[in-house]
């Protein structure tokens, strides 16, 4: 059943917010909050980095009339529960995702991700492979040095909340103009960003605990990074998405190239790395089209 939660400052016309409990016996899960929209086969998009499920916000109407969307806070991150002691590397993440597959018993699954969500959706994939129908992963967060490759500002606060003693300090603070200027970095038309959507993730990121999280999530790099090693194992089609000005390099993108010779390739001329903001109709077009 929809549950009402009043706390998120952005609607989606046409979504309705759910939850997934934990399971019996399973002490470091936390309840899972989803979007739902539309009918048709089910569609699971997975945000990125630092965002939460109303990151899809644009993208949701255009594809609702083709598919069941569900879209996912990850755990820990939008309105998902926050659990002491949970882990944020891509295990942990990827269990979240199988939960929200199995606990619907969803089948014929479209999987969307991007930048963290991207790597999630292929391992998910490789995972759950009776479950998962395509894979399309948009600016794979899976390459050294991360939002750190957006701008100089970005790289302090990274490399701060990662330090031993400050980091959670630094974690913890957020002034509007500093997550405004490093999200604007991940982006070819900064006007893209939105202030109703900046100001929800500030929201977010006051929530107890959440700076833990997202120091969690920047500790996390190096087992997306390794999850690569899983890739090769996905039996569904994959579509590899990439902005023309990605924070990945030319190089980083040809290794996946290289690593999945089967799967279809799109780049996408002057976007960055938040497809979803600023180009969702052309993601929209790519999934309308293989409803």
């Amino acid at each position: 059943m929809p549950t009402q939660d009043p706390r998120p400052t952005i609607r989606i016309p046409g979504t309705t917010s759910h939850t997934i409990t934990p399971r019996t016996g399973h002490s470091r899960e936390g309840t899972l909050r989803y979007l739902k929209a539309g009918s048709g086969a089910p569609l699971v998009l997975l945000h990125t980095v630092r965002t939460q499920a109303e990151h899809y916000r644009r993208l949701i109407p255009l594809v609702s009339d083709h598919y069941t969307v569900h879209a996912l806070d990850l755990p820990g991150m939008g309105y998902s529960e926050i659990v002491p002691g949970a882990s944020y590397d891509e295990p942990a993440m990827r269990a979240g995702v199988k939960r929200l597959l199995t606990e619907l018993d969803l089948h014929d699954v479209t999987l969307v991700g991007e930048s963290m969500g991207a790597v999630l959706a292929l391992t998910t994939a490789a995972d759950l492979p009776e479950r998962v129908r395509r894979a399309v992963a948009v600016n794979t967060y899976d390459f050294r040095g991360g939002v750190a490759r957006s701008s100089l500002l970005a790289r302090f606060v990274v490399s701060g909340a990662l330090a031993p003693g400050v980091g959670p300090v630094i974690a913890g603070l957020q002034p509007k103009p500093a997550l405004r200027a490093i999200l604007q970095g991940g982006l070819g038309d900064k006007n893209a960003l939105r202030e109703d959507y900046l100001d929800e993730l500030l929201q977010v990121g006051r929530r107890p605990g959440y700076p833990k999280v997202a120091r969690g999530v920047y500790q996390a790099l190096p087992s997306l990074i390794a999850a690569r090693s899983r890739y090769s194992e996905v039996k569904a089609p994959i579509h590899l998405v990439y902005g023309e000005k990605d924070w990945s390099r030319p190089s980083d993108r040809e290794a996946n190239r290289r690593l999945l010779p089967a799967a279809d390739f799109t780049q996408v001329a002057k976007a960055g790395h938040f497809i979803a903001l600023e180009r969702p109709d052309v993601l929209a077009d790519l999934l309308n089209s293989a409803a």
